[in-house]
This record gives C-alpha cells, sequence and structure tokens, in this order.
C-alpha cells in the first residue's frame, strides 16, 4: 500500500478552519492534499455539506484518506451512511477529530439539522480522537460514537475542541494518530488481500 497514492481531503467544520487551524497547517504540509470547501460555513445544511464533500471524493479517482474536524466528522458519518459503494471503496481510512455531538442539549441551532448522528459502522478503518474537556463533545459521548463507527478512540487530557481557540496551531501530536490510522489502514488491505 506505500506505493499507492493517496489523496488527503480535508474535511473542516462549522464556520471552516482558518489558515493559522491545524488543518489549513496540515493542507499545506501533506503531499497530494485538498479541501472540501463549503457553500455556507455559517449556516450549515446537512445536505449541502454531505454533497459537497461527495462531489470532493468524486472530483479524483486517487484513492483518499478523510482528516475531518468537528462538524466534518458528522458529514463524514452521513456521507458514509448513503454513500454508493464504489465510493466507500476509494475511501482508505477517516481520522475523525473532535467530532462535534450535534444531539447534544447545548448545541447550537445552526448545526441541529446534521441530527440524529449516524451509528452505521464506517465500511473503513477510522480513528477518533477527542479531548476530556471539549464543549462539543463529552469524553464518554466521543467514545461512544467511536464505538458505533469502528473506530479506535484516544481522548486527550485538557485538549478542548482541538483547534485554535484551544492552541491547536500545527498540531503536531495529530500526525502520530494518522500514522496510526494508516497502519491500520495497511494491515487491513492486507487482511482483504
Amino acid at each position: 500500500m506505500r506505493n499507492e497514492s493517496i489523496r488527503y481531503l480535508i474535511v473542516p467544520g462549522w464556520q471552516g478552519s482558518p489558515d493559522d487551524h491545524w488543518q489549513s497547517h496540515w493542507q499545506n504540509n501533506l503531499p497530494n492534499s485538498a479541501r472540501v470547501e463549503q457553500a455556507d460555513w455559517l449556516t450549515p445544511r446537512r445536505e449541502d455539506w454531505v454533497a459537497a464533500l461527495a462531489e470532493a471524493i468524486d472530483a479524483d479517482s486517487t484513492p483518499v484518506i478523510l482528516i475531518a474536524h468537528s462538524l466534518g466528522c458528522i458529514t463524514v458519518a452521513h456521507w458514509a451512511a448513503a454513500a454508493p459503494l464504489q465510493a466507500l471503496r476509494q475511501v482508505r481510512g477517516a481520522l475523525l477529530v473532535a467530532p462535534a455531538d450535534v444531539e447534544r442539549p447545548a448545541c447550537a441551532p445552526a448545526l441541529r439539522n446534521f441530527a440524529p448522528i449516524p451509528t452505521h459502522l464506517l465500511p473503513f478503518p477510522s480513528q477518533v480522537v477527542s479531548a476530556d474537556n471539549d464543549a462539543a463533545v463529552s469524553a464518554p459521548r466521543a467514545l461512544e460514537l467511536a464505538r458505533h463507527w469502528g473506530a479506535e478512540a484516544g481522548i486527550l487530557a485538557g485538549a478542548g475542541h482541538i483547534n485554535v481557540k484551544s492552541g491547536h496551531h500545527r498540531w503536531e501530536q495529530g500526525f502520530a494518530y494518522l500514522y496510526r490510522l494508516q497502519n491500520r489502514m495497511e494491515h487491513h488491505a492486507l487482511r482483504r488481500a
């Protein structure tokens, strides 16, 4: 699999990822990476966000690793629940960072149309990374989502929403989770071969 060309697709959350967000730094540093652009970052509509993700995946036949943050993680789950088999096969893995719990009582009204969160197993290896003090998702809820999705889970101490506000600009530590995911992808590919 190391010889296979991989495209990294950055899937930002609500309000997008600014230039100093780790997703922007990763996009600038990972080879063959692109960002899913949404028409409306402030008042997201689930159907539109899922369609934009589908379009970005379909734009190129190269295998994809999704790198999602917050509402982007929930967008990935919705896409995976309805995507055609050929598109699902194109995704080799997903790094799902700080998934936003759009079902929580304190969720912003603009995000509630993303509920309910799909609880199907994701058909590709995935890694959830969250924090024990994220206002957008409790650690137990992040672990529950990971279990539903069949993902490995990592809970960071005191990392907040793993965004600029919580001090995560380059987030070098995150690459360890990406490498871990890529190792799982290789094992998954070998089992299927």
